[in-house]
């Protein structure tokens, strides 16, 4: 089983397509390839923390259908867009604004939003976070695990720091 992180899908926003310049020509386009890459990335047994925005604009009985369809074990850390039809899917195995994981002994600390100061965060602990979609710059230890940010896809810690090493290698 594999733990990953993903925020800002924004399944069934037209706004998402110019706002954030997401290279995708309808809305069916951006939900059908965020699905895709979420299934070709997360196996049915893993574990999958959403950190918020999961859909706008889209019926309750459309929301549950897509939720089903994605594979894994799914926790929403609440963001500012999702509203109560959101949190109240049943396909969430866990809805909160707020979380702390101890992952393979590395502290992460969840939320929707970037800290400035966070639990941890003098002794190794990871901020994962999103509503930024990329153009917040993070400070040490800090990600932005968002769909805009990573290929449209889920991602783990372990992609994270390593794309972080490669980061520091080039500077």
């Amino acid at each position: 089983m594999a733990v990953f992180f993903t925020s800002d899908t924004h399944f069934g926003h037209a706004g998402a397509l110019s706002r954030f310049r997401r290279p995708f020509a309808s809305v069916a386009d951006m939900d059908e390839a965020m699905a895709a890459n979420w299934n070709a990335t997360v196996g049915p047994d893993d574990e999958v923390w959403h950190l918020g925005d999961f859909a706008l604009h889209r019926k309750p009985d459309a929301m549950a259908a897509l939720l089903e369809r994605l594979h894994g074990t799914k926790h929403l850390i609440t963001g500012n867009n999702d509203g109560p039809a959101t949190l109240a899917l049943p396909g969430w195995a866990s809805v909160q604004p707020y979380t702390e994981l101890l992952l393979d002994e590395r502290r992460l600390v969840l939320c929707h939003y970037a800290f400035r100061t966070w639990n941890g965060m003098y002794k190794g602990a990871l901020n994962l976070h999103g509503h930024s979609h990329g153009q917040l710059k993070g400070m040490p230890r800090q990600i932005d695990v968002g769909v805009d940010v990573w290929d449209f896809r889920p991602v783990t810690v372990h992609e994270i720091l390593a794309s972080r090493q490669r980061t520091k290698k080039r500077e």
